[in-house]
């Protein structure tokens, strides 16, 4: 049965990309643009960046921030069945080991950022430090994958 999810995800995710790996790398980029642009969405929706209009094109920044984290996740999800079902947790050196880590971590993160986004009984620091922490985890995992495989493998698809 893995085998057959393998070959599938595999033959599907090489339709476009050069490799599984290749795609994984750029989906992973794609999360880090999206992850972006709700930072900057939520600078300017808490107020820090007021040189900001509160809308962009006709569309409320609230609107692009809540999309963006959405296609975030989105793109984070081809990464994760790739990392979990098909390469599993590795730790043959030591950048693998962190990113294995911090990839377990990161949904962990993410379930506890919905949470407090739905609870407004917390302190007003809770979200931006649950959305940063969410953001540095991201950083960190696309830092020891993705940047990575572009400076020691190549930049394609």
């Amino acid at each position: 049965m893995l085998a057959s999810v393998n070959s599938t995800y595999t033959d599907l995710v090489t339709s476009v990309f050069s490799s599984a790996i290749a795609g994984k790398v750029w989906f992973a980029t794609a999360a880090i643009f999206f992850g972006l642009i709700q930072i900057v969405t939520a600078a300017r929706i808490f107020g820090k960046l007021s040189f900001l209009p509160q809308t962009v094109v006709g569309v409320h920044v609230a609107t692009i921030h809540r999309w963006s984290g959405r296609i975030a996740f989105l793109c984070a999800l081809p990464v994760a069945l790739h990392c979990i079902f098909i390469l599993g947790f590795q730790s043959y050196d030591t950048r693998v080991l962190v990113h294995s880590i911090l990839g377990t971590f990161f949904y962990g993160v993410f379930a506890v950022k919905v949470l407090v986004v739905r609870d407004h009984g917390l302190p007003g620091w809770a979200l931006p430090v649950a959305g940063s922490t969410l953001f540095t985890v991201l950083v960190l995992l696309w830092s020891t994958s993705s940047l990575w495989y572009f400076t020691n493998i190549r930049v394609g698809f």
